[in-house]
């Protein structure tokens, strides 16, 4: 078994210390895939065309809130080598949740910003993820499409994305807004993307 040491492998943890990423709150995360392989679809006329992986990408991500019932989803967009979107945990994970899975641009709002100082909590329990929390939640959701994507190329075992995730805390519904209509210019952006690939 090989050891991991911090030093060579330079890996380090892009969460906030302390931070609880299972309390109610809006997160804006982008999930890039192994070594920004194009692999979702293409750009036409700043329109994201999706393939059969990106296909089932998009399936993927609307099936979330179905596996974790207090979770809704925002905004969303699967580009040809990354994703983009906005999860919504709308209660505190264990509560029981009934009613729409899917929030849409003009539900979600302020209320599920989230407080900006909680340092209290952790989002690791005895050195594992917390049960519903936005790592959770995104491990679940690239597995899910990693094994996908896997039985169509047949590919068994091999990466799809990229080890780690990006992921920022929405504290506002101004904030909220703005990343939404990123979200939403991305395919006519794509060329001034940071993860186009030439």
């Amino acid at each position: 078994m090989r050891q991991y040491n911090r030093e060579k492998h330079h890996r380090h943890s892009i969460r906030l210390p302390g931070y609880d990423y299972s309390q109610p709150g809006a997160y804006f995360v982008t999930i890039c895939t192994q070594n920004r392989e194009c692999l979702f679809g293409e750009i036409v006329n700043g329109e994201m065309i999706l393939n059969e992986y990106g296909n089932r990408v998009e399936r993927c991500w609307v099936e979330i809130p179905h596996h974790f019932s207090h979770v809704a989803l925002d905004e969303f967009v699967a580009m040809p080598n990354h994703v983009h979107g906005v999860i919504v945990i709308v209660e505190n994970v264990g509560a029981r949740h009934v009613g729409a899975r899917y929030v849409g641009a003009r539900y979600v709002g302020a209320r599920h910003a989230v407080p900006p100082h909680n340092s209290n909590q952790c989002i690791e329990q005895f050195g594992k993820p917390v049960r519903g929390s936005i790592p959770t939640i995104i491990r679940s959701f690239k597995s899910a499409v990693t094994k996908q994507i896997n039985e169509i190329r047949q590919t068994p075992g091999m990466p799809v994305w990229q080890r780690n995730y990006w992921e920022h805390i929405i504290r506002d519904e101004h904030e909220l807004n703005r990343i939404r209509q990123y979200i939403r210019n991305n395919p006519m952006n794509w060329k001034n993307n940071d993860n186009f690939d030439k």
